[in-house]
């Protein structure tokens, strides 16, 4: 069984998690964590935002093929901007007939 490290309720139901557990889990400030009510007691389990996790992904890749992430939503803009051109040629035709 795991080691029992007393911490003490803080206002508005704040503890502080041991160090060496934080560390152990990989845990630092803002990071996500689901509490669990079972039978024993509180279950508390680290979560990573699924969206966070794509982004950091997406941001290793572009680094990888040497593209700042301006470069990217600077290309995401050019790209915007051929489709809105190529619907309002498509409306104008369409409008001519």
């Amino acid at each position: 069984m795991a080691e029992s490290k007393l911490v003490r309720v803080q206002d508005k139901g704040q503890v502080t998690l041991p160090v060496g557990a934080r560390r152990r889990m990989g845990l630092k400030k803002g990071d996500l964590v689901a509490v669990v009510e079972t039978d024993e007691g509180l279950l508390i389990t680290p979560r990573v935002v699924l969206a966070t996790k794509a982004l950091d992904e997406m941001g290793a890749l572009l680094r990888e093929k040497g593209v700042t992430l301006e470069e990217w939503i600077e290309s995401g803009r050019e790209m915007r901007g051929q489709l809105a051109r190529e619907r309002s040629d498509i409306d104008s035709d369409s409008r001519e007939n």
